[in-house]
């Protein structure tokens, strides 16, 4: 199953570099750095920026799965790790970064 069309379990485990890798190449622009995935992304103005943190709080609150985010006047920086699994990543990780890829494609791109 594709992972736009997943929802976030509770209690996911952490996965093994292979199956980070394979999920990683699933996700473009997101790179793994340790026991966590990353991607920044770019906006026109502050006012895209904003809209896009709320886009990806709200499909957060309804995955259940919160990122870390750095949030500048034309960037955000999103970061996923899975804290139940021992702050390693899970498909939970992959699941949300796929649909905050999706929301940026959307019209959210600079």
């Amino acid at each position: 199953m594709k992972l736009l069309e997943r929802h976030c379990t509770h209690g996911a485990p952490a996965l093994d570099p292979d199956a980070i890798r394979a999920l990683l190449a699933q996700v473009p622009g997101w790179q793994a750095a340790g026991g966590s995935i990353e991607r920044e992304f770019t906006f026109a103005d502050y006012r895209a920026t904003i809209a896009f943190v709320n886009a990806v709080a709200t499909m957060a609150e309804t995955e259940n799965h919160h990122p870390d985010m750095r949030v500048g006047y034309r960037r955000c920086t999103l970061v996923y790790t899975t804290h139940s699994a021992g702050g390693a990543l899970s498909a939970n990780d992959f699941i949300c970064a796929a649909k905050a890829g999706m929301l940026y494609d959307r019209g959210m791109a600079a």
